[in-house]
Parts: structure tokens; sequence; C-alpha cells
């Protein structure tokens, strides 16, 4: 059989824009993938909801009632106070209106370890 010239470069054509599509898709299934477990119960709203109070860089309308989420590894040097902050902030201060997550199991051990690795990342 033979092609003609328009044949093959629609052809062509067809093959490019599929092949660029798929890996459209592969691009961004990968991003998707690296978001971080942490950052998702960060700014889920049934979850952590840090960003109801909290800014953060990467997250979009945040509130100003607590301190700025940055520089977190320099506030909090040691991971287990951090951790504590995010358990029972009013064991520090007892007048905090931040929720006591893990006291009050609004988030799981997990959750909460995931949080802190993420913050610990800002």
């Amino acid at each position: 059989m033979i092609y003609s010239i328009r044949q093959i470069t629609g052809a062509l054509t067809f093959a490019a824009l599929f092949l660029s599509i798929l890996s459209s898709s592969a691009a961004q299934a990968a991003e998707e993938e690296a978001v971080d477990p942490g950052q998702t119960v960060a700014f889920t709203r049934s979850k952590g909801n840090c960003l109801a109070c909290h800014m953060i860089a990467d997250g979009d309308l945040p509130g100003s009632s607590g301190p700025p989420l940055l520089q977190m590894k320099l506030r909090f040097p040691d991971r287990d106070a951090l951790r504590n902050q995010i358990w029972d902030a009013t064991i520090k201060n007892p007048t905090s209106v931040m929720p006591p997550y893990g006291k009050n199991n609004i988030l799981t051990e997990e959750e909460i370890d995931l949080i802190v690795d993420y913050l610990l990342t800002l």
C-alpha cells in the first residue's frame, strides 16, 4: 500500500499529539503523587485546617489569627516540641485558641506525625 505525504504527515502529527497528551498526563500524575501527605492533612478543612488560622507559603486564603508557619526548623529545632504544640497547645499556653488536635482526638497520631514532618520542611 502506498501512502500520500498528507497521510504520513497526518499520522505523524497525530502520533506527536498523542505522545504529548500521554507525557502531560504522566507529569500531572507524578505531580499529584508528589504532594506531601502532611500538607494534605494540614490543608484539609475536616482535618488539620491549619490555613484557617496560619499563613503557609504554599497555601491559599490563609488566616491570620495564628503565627505564620515559616522557618519551622529554626523555631522548633526539637521535633517533639512541635509535635507537642499540635497535640495540645494549651500545655505551653493555657489561653491558646489552637485546638488540642491530639488530646481531643481531632487527628490521629499518624496524622499529627505527617503534619509535623510537613511543617519541618517549611
